[in-house]
């Protein structure tokens, strides 16, 4: 059964991440970032909840004795 030849693997594992670390440059490059980002003014609205339509009494019933 013949040995496994290992000895190019170092060899080819370097070459692998230098590619891919020149490919992943070369895909941000082409990217466009805005130099000055300004924020969005946004406007809130305010959203009617059945609650706030009702009106609600909280009734206690240790003072309703009184």
């Amino acid at each position: 059964m013949p040995q496994l030849d290992t000895s190019t693997w170092l060899m080819m594992i370097m070459s692998m991440f230098l590619v891919l670390f020149i490919i992943f440059q070369l895909k941000i490059s082409k990217h466009n970032f805005y130099f000055n980002p300004e924020s969005k003014l946004t406007k809130t609205q305010k959203q009617n909840t059945p609650w706030e339509t009702k009106w609600t009494k909280i009734y206690l019933p240790l003072l309703l004795s009184q």
